[in-house]
């Protein structure tokens, strides 16, 4: 087996929708705006239907966009990715963060080896997990100090102010985040 991505068309209804969304508009407004049918619009943002370049480029227009941004911003149908570790013999301990997802979706994650600025305030708009693979952090957070070990896990919602050190040497810690561009919703009513 070797390291490849399989993927199948890109699902450009995701993308139609959160731009529509994001401008307020019905469904009603941009059929209006690109001379398109209602079902036929639903049918596009639920992936039921492709557009055609043509349409594609009427709905761009009409979402203050271009095709060209709305296809950069849809959904892969399906992929696989393999991110393959580093060489050990590569591996100089030094500190570094190495990305363990490519390209553009809805999660992030990523591998920090070593420690780093430790006086660097970090605050995402969506929630993150914090897992600790190797070594020993200590993370502040909301006033609180977390000292966490060899496969502890720390979650924070979106929004909560943190920074964090590794507390050993060679401390390895994976953060596995929401994607900034995802607009999370907030239930926190519980």
């Amino acid at each position: 087996m070797g390291d490849h991505k399989e993927q199948q068309p890109a699902r450009v209804g995701a993308a139609v929708r959160r731009r529509r969304r994001a401008l307020e508009l019905t469904l009603a407004v941009v059929a209006e705006r690109t001379g398109l049918s209602v079902p036929f619009l639903s049918q596009v943002e639920n992936d039921k239907a492709r557009p055609s370049h043509t349409s594609l480029e009427k709905l761009a227009d009409a979402l203050r966009t271009t095709a060209v941004e709305l296809l950069a911003a849809a959904d892969p149908a399906a992929s696989v990715d393999v991110v393959r570790a580093e060489n050990a013999a590569e591996a100089d301990f030094a500190p570094r963060t190495r990305s363990l997802v490519r390209g553009h979706h809805q999660l992030h994650a990523s591998e920090y080896t070593g420690d780093h600025d430790a006086g660097r305030e970090f605050q995402h708009r969506n929630d993150e997990l914090m897992y600790v693979a190797d070594g020993a952090v200590e993370i502040e957070a909301e006033g609180r100090a977390y000292r966490l070990g060899r496969g502890d896990t720390l979650y924070l919602t979106g929004g909560v102010r943190h920074r964090w050190r590794a507390t050993v040497p060679d401390t390895r810690i994976i953060v596995v985040a929401v994607a900034e561009h995802i607009e999370a919703v907030q239930d926190r009513t519980r």
